[in-house]
């Protein structure tokens, strides 16, 4: 690997235009040359890894298997897109078809190590990208492998970036727009980086673009726009932000909105209770792990404190002045509702994934949805798709959830659950809302 640095561009202020607009451009820029590149089909470098698939129906929707690693900590995510639905966990990536089966898996040696990945399709360039975070390194340099692949075919070559990461913590979050790839993390004086997805895609000398402090969770932008947006919680207040270029192509990061929310339940969950033994489990986190950017807004679900227990909260937000359009309670005063993500498609229907768990059952996968047109604030129903079996034997509980949308069609939503097997440790299951063919979704009356 090769590392370029430039000179560093410190961090700017400007006052531009009647609204005194407040810019701050990027602390200094590196130029990082992929490694090799990478491939699910070298066989020597990377031997098969099996995991998953059989596909079945339940309760009306196509859920096959994800990753069965039986590690309490196995932080599955998903992205779809070509005919592909990509699948990662701390223990190895896997390929499976639309239809559940599976097709192929590695390990994370064949891209420079990691964990915690976290991934999307990026539904204007047609690739698939996903980050793997890698703090083993005696430097400490602590890189985040960014990887790219070539094509809509995740079977085809990738483009790996190790960026580094000084300081830095896992458990960043990862977002795009049609121009742009950021990601952001804890810890370090730079959490906030960026780099311009053609070059990655095509394998060149890419420009990475760091910021001072951390910029928001960085947001899948679905809508037509090269802005990447950001957002973050920040006391009471919602705060937007979005990366533009100035007249001489400079990327720098603005506030488009910082609004107090005035919502009742923003907490942070308590940890929840599980069948038959004193163990809790974490809850998740009020900090969402996924943000959409659809149709000018900002959709993402968290999960809260609702009167000394675990619910999912969800929420739609202007993206240009941060004002609330709706929000929705997901809530059973007799249970918990936990580790939640968003999906939403162009037509604005929403998946909600989470998990619940209480005294009377084990962490068990769920599933919610809406409808664009549904009355704002409701869901539809509650789905199971499935029991846990045992009981979880420590907190931790990471980031379990992820939801996404089909990139191709732009139609279809899919999201990843953990359930506990027979030891309690973490399963997956990975499930289809065919949106684009609405009479297969059970609707109640």
């Amino acid at each position: 690997m090769k590392y370029v640095l430039s000179l560093s561009l410190s961090m700017i202020v400007m006052l531009c235009g009647k609204g005194q607009t407040t810019r701050q451009y990027p602390s200094r820029t590196e130029v990082i040359t992929p490694m090799h590149k990478s491939s699910f089909n070298d066989s020597a470098a990377c031997p098969e890894r099996m995991q998953g698939g059989s596909p079945g129906i339940v309760n009306g929707l196509l859920v096959f298997n994800g990753s069965m690693d039986g590690n309490r900590q196995v932080d599955p995510q998903i992205a779809v897109g070509g005919n592909y639905v990509l699948h990662g966990t701390n223990s190895g990536l896997i390929i499976y078809n639309k239809k559940g089966e599976f097709i192929q898996g590695v390990s994370q040696k064949c891209f420079n190590n990691g964990i915690d990945p976290k991934m999307f399709y990026d539904v204007h360039n047609s690739v698939f990208v996903f980050d793997l975070w890698w703090y083993y390194d005696k430097p400490k340099v602590k890189p985040v492998n960014i990887s790219v692949s070539e094509t809509n075919d995740p079977l085809s070559a990738w483009n790996t970036y190790p960026v580094p990461a000084q300081n830095g913590v896992d458990g960043g979050g990862i977002g795009y727009s049609k121009k742009w790839i950021g990601y952001s993390f804890p810890g370090g004086k730079e959490r906030t980086f960026i780099m311009k997805t053609a070059e990655a895609k095509a394998g060149k000398p890419a420009t990475i673009y760091h910021f001072e402090g951390s910029l928001g969770h960085p947001v899948f932008g679905q809508d037509d726009t090269e802005a990447l947006y950001f957002f973050e919680i920040a006391k009471k207040e919602f705060i937007i932000r979005k990366i533009v270029e100035d007249e001489k192509g400079t990327p720098y990061a603005v506030v488009v909105s910082q609004q107090p929310h005035n919502l009742q339940y923003m907490d942070y969950p308590p940890q929840s209770p599980q069948k038959g033994t004193a163990q809790k489990v974490s809850s998740g986190d009020r900090n969402p792990k996924n943000i959409v950017l659809q149709n000018g807004h900002l959709w993402f679900s968290q999960a809260v404190n609702k009167n000394g227990h675990a619910a999912v909260q969800w929420h739609q937000i202007n993206a240009n002045d941060g004002s609330i359009v709706q929000t929705g309670l997901i809530n059973n005063d007799s249970s918990n509702y936990i580790q939640t993500t968003i999906a939403v498609n162009k037509k604005n229907d929403v998946l909600i994934g989470f998990q619940e768990a209480n005294a009377n059952s084990f962490i068990s996968p769920r599933v919610a949805y809406r409808m664009g047109k549904d009355k704002p604030g409701t869901i539809r129903e509650i789905i199971s798709l499935g029991e846990g079996k045992g009981a979880t034997d420590g907190v931790s509980w990471g980031d379990y959830s992820g939801s996404i949308i089909d990139g191709e069609n732009l139609n279809d939503l899919w999201t990843i659950q953990s359930i506990t097997n027979e030891k309690g440790k973490g399963e997956t299951v990975i499930v289809k809302l065919p949106f684009g063919k609405r009479k297969m979704i059970k609707v109640k009356k």
